[in-house]
């Protein structure tokens, strides 16, 4: 999965479409991802004794992981991610994450 947390990434399906949010988490077993304002639902939670009012809350769901693409700050669009090695000073290579519209690297 190319997707990480804390990437930005834009919705490209679904009710959502177009919207440009944060990955709060990753599940690479079912390839879902879980993104901040995207796939609310409501809730209805039971009184506990960590919330005892209960009532209706609103959280986000996880959505597939081919529903999202990274987001490109630089092209202001969103862009498939690819791969890249870079060599260090001392001589090191690594393996980085890289946007294909621009060429920008991930963190």
């Amino acid at each position: 999965m190319k997707i990480k947390k804390g990437d930005k990434v834009q919705v490209i399906a679904g009710a959502y479409k177009g919207t440009v949010a944060e990955v709060l988490q990753v599940f690479p077993k079912k390839d879902k991802v879980l993104v901040a304002g995207v796939n609310v639902v409501k809730k209805h939670m039971k009184p506990t004794q960590a919330n005892p009012d209960g009532g209706i809350i609103e959280k986000e769901m996880p959505i597939h992981v081919s529903n999202v693409m990274a987001y490109d700050e630089k092209a202001k669009a969103a862009s498939r991610i690819g791969y890249k090695t870079e060599t260090d000073k001392k001589g090191n290579q690594t393996k980085v994450r890289v946007l294909k519209k621009s060429g920008t690297v991930l963190k």
